[in-house]
């Protein structure tokens, strides 16, 4: 097809990915009426509309969905091939567009940035927080090069590399400072704060306590590990943190910390990239740096282990 370009493929995506050409445009660092026109000239070129612009919400033609898909395929390829130049250019340099999920960001983000500054100076870092699944889809369309993550995420397309594995730890009111960790009976009849819908910690607590979240007279939820915890300080119920968090999230919080007897609950985190993608060597010594940025920072709360019963 005669005129067509990568610019025109990725707008096109931008736009199918945002939903939005004003949120498109920003994405794509152009103006709106520059991405609304690349658009326009690319179905010019299919002699065919890509897009429904009457439709309160935007939305893709018949024809748009299936050139969506081509195109994403298009993304990946090149993307690829730019990753195979950088992968035998010396050191690791240019962009790394790293997405972590939420219940391991505000813990770990800083100091991966400073180590990765440190070894990589010519490394354009661009992080990204999101829940597991959205991260995975951009993972797969290309709008990231890697992800941490709790492993493991059984996609075929992806390889995973485990960081580290943490305990999660119960968080009850001060008042229960001392009195006996309940046991799974006692603790599905308590009432369990949780995360929102979407938070893969959520489901894994859900596991752990024998749920399956179709218990609503004793679940609430929050938007994040910190209110759950000052949700526990104000006395309305109990919930469970990971390890890692224990020292930001208790430190203005009336609470109490309990590790369960053995075998105690836990997760491996870990990272998740394209087994396509030509920098898998230099996404390993990412890990290995990473790794070490948890061994080292992850600050361990000082609570003495139970016995098992």
């Amino acid at each position: 097809m005669i005129g067509l370009t990568l610019k025109h493929i990725r707008y096109f995506e931008a736009l199918a990915e945002h939903g939005h050409f004003g949120r498109a445009a920003a994405a794509c660092n152009i103006s709106q009426p520059a991405l609304s026109l690349q658009v326009k000239e690319l179905e010019a070129l299919i002699g065919a509309p890509l897009v429904e612009r009457n439709a309160r919400q935007l939305r893709l033609t018949p024809l748009g969905q299936d050139f969506l898909s081509r195109a994403r395929e298009i993304i990946v390829r090149v993307d690829e091939l730019e990753n195979l130049a950088r992968s035998s250019s010396g050191p690791f340099s240019g962009r790394l567009r790293l997405g972590v999920i939420p219940t391991v960001a505000p813990y770990l983000l800083s100091g991966v940035i400073g180590a990765l500054a440190a070894r990589f100076p010519d490394l354009d870092l661009q992080p990204r927080e999101a829940v597991t699944q959205s991260l995975i889809d951009s993972l797969l369309s290309a709008h990231l090069d890697v992800a941490i993550v709790a492993l493991p995420v059984s996609e075929p397309a992806l390889r995973e590399f485990a960081l580290f594995e943490e305990d999660f730890l119960l968080v009850r009111p001060a008042s229960d400072e001392g009195s006996p960790v309940p046991d799974l009976s006692r603790l599905k009849s308590m009432r369990l704060l949780l995360l929102e819908e979407g938070h893969c910690f959520r489901e894994q607590a859900l596991s752990f306590c024998k749920m399956t979240g179709s218990e609503p007279r004793e679940l609430m939820e929050g938007s994040s590990l910190s209110t759950l915890v000052q949700m526990v300080g104000a006395g309305i119920g109990v919930t469970l943190i990971p390890e890692m968090a224990v020292h930001l999230e208790t430190k203005s919080a009336d609470v109490s910390i309990s590790r369960f007897p053995a075998p105690s609950p836990s997760r491996t985190i870990g990272m998740v990239w394209r087994r396509s993608d030509p920098l898998g060597e230099q996404l390993l010594q990412i890990g290995g740096i990473i790794r070490k940025v948890a061994e080292s920072s992850r600050l361990h709360a000082n609570i003495p282990r139970v016995a098992s019963r």
